[in-house]
């Protein structure tokens, strides 16, 4: 049965479409942190037109649910989310740090990854990936936001080399030199389409799709605590 899967992700500084057909995999990418609202469709027109399929010929939409800019996650999940249901398409959300494992995987042929993206406000968003023989990963960290010190004191010594992925170790590179396992450092600094589309093909064999108005974001900080302006407690 041929498997036709859309994906896009904005979730960070880099903008990226891919479409899967088959073993096939069309893509755009480009690291433009301004103008995803104006990129990420023509790039969806491009791989549609140049694999020679509609929208309505796919079986789904996949999209980087997160973590990453807010405005950058709202962004992806409105057009996919749009695109979905123009198309009457189900949707599977995919975690952008377990996205730059895959990337890792894809580039370097490592299946232990390290994921930091850069969080602002002196934190990190984290995650430790390990691939399993069917291709799926687990997550050895669970994804949390945290400061980079706080995930070097709690981090655990094993005897693996993790590959690292994401903007968060060369951010917080001092915070993050106590990290108590040995690293090597990866190509990979955002979350690719290209591997989205990839994790969304296991999501779809199992059936893990949701309706585009139950698609939603995974942002890890839930509450932002602003400092409030003087005169204005």
């Amino acid at each position: 049965m041929s498997t036709k899967i859309l994906a896009l992700d904005t979730a960070t500084e880099n903008c990226s479409v891919a479409l899967l057909v088959d073993e096939k995999v069309y893509v755009r990418s480009e690291v433009a942190p301004r103008d995803h609202t104006k990129k990420v469709l023509p790039m969806v027109d491009e791989v549609l037109k140049e694999a020679g399929l509609t929208l309505t010929d796919l079986d789904a939409l996949a999209f980087g649910r997160g973590p990453g800019s807010f405005t950058g996650v709202r962004i992806g999940i409105g057009i996919a989310q749009g695109l979905a249901f123009g198309a009457d398409l189900p949707m599977i959300g995919i975690s952008t740090l377990e996205a730059m494992a895959q990337g890792v995987y894809r580039q370097h042929g490592e299946s232990q990854v390290a994921c930091a993206i850069d969080a602002r406000m002196s934190e990190v968003y984290w995650g430790r990936f390990s691939r399993q023989e069917d291709g799926t990963w687990a997550q050895t960290d669970a994804e949390c936001v945290t400061p980079p010190q706080t995930a070097a004191d709690n981090s655990q010594a094993d005897e693996s080399t993790w590959f690292t992925a994401g903007t968060g170790w060369d951010a917080y590179s001092e915070q993050l030199e106590g990290i108590k396992f040995a690293t090597e450092k990866s190509k990979v600094l955002f979350p690719d389409a290209e591997d989205i589309v990839q994790l969304a093909k296991f999501e779809l064999a199992k059936g893990n799709t949701v309706d585009a108005e139950d698609a939603s974001p995974v942002y890890l900080r839930d509450t932002v605590a602003w400092k409030k302006l003087p005169g204005r407690e």
